[in-house]
């Protein structure tokens, strides 16, 4: 219903939508056993695990594609480590909209960049660049799959 209405601004809609998502949420949790909760949490704590082994794997391919020397790697770690810590702030401030979430994680994410770019000799730039996928390449609207990232 709420993307059928034609007459709301933007900013309102992404409050409604907002509001939305969160009385969903809500209301999913009200509805679950002890045990239920108890087995979304584990999930939750399995899936950062996951993603905590993925980074160390990520980043020992980086280091190696690289050629990164010991110091480097550990300078991209440290960097790594304040991002995850400034992006769990941003999305655990409870005075920012959704939006205003996604900015400031926008901006630490461009500021991470800049600061590992830093660290890196030219021909590792060079060689990062050649490993990301050119954004021209991606056709709109479609997701990247492996082969694209």
């Amino acid at each position: 219903a709420l993307k059928k209405e034609d007459n709301i601004t933007v900013k309102e809609y992404r409050t409604r939508l907002e509001d939305l998502r969160k009385e969903s949420k809500s209301s999913f949790q009200s509805v679950l056993t002890g045990e239920q909760k108890a087995i979304l949490e584990k999930k939750k704590t399995d899936a950062k695990d996951r993603f905590k082994q993925i980074d160390k794997e990520r980043a020992d391919q980086m280091k190696t594609r690289l050629g990164l020397s010991d110091e480097q790697a550990g300078q991209m770690k440290k960097n790594r480590e304040e991002l995850q810590s400034k992006i769990k702030a941003i999305r655990e401030d409870k005075s920012l909209s959704d939006e205003k979430k996604r900015e400031a994680i926008r901006e630490e994410l461009k500021a991470q960049r800049q600061k590992n770019s830093s660290i890196l000799t030219e021909d590792q730039k060079k060689k990062m660049k050649e490993m990301r996928p050119n954004k021209d390449d991606i056709p709109e609207g479609k997701p990247m799959d492996k082969k694209t990232i």
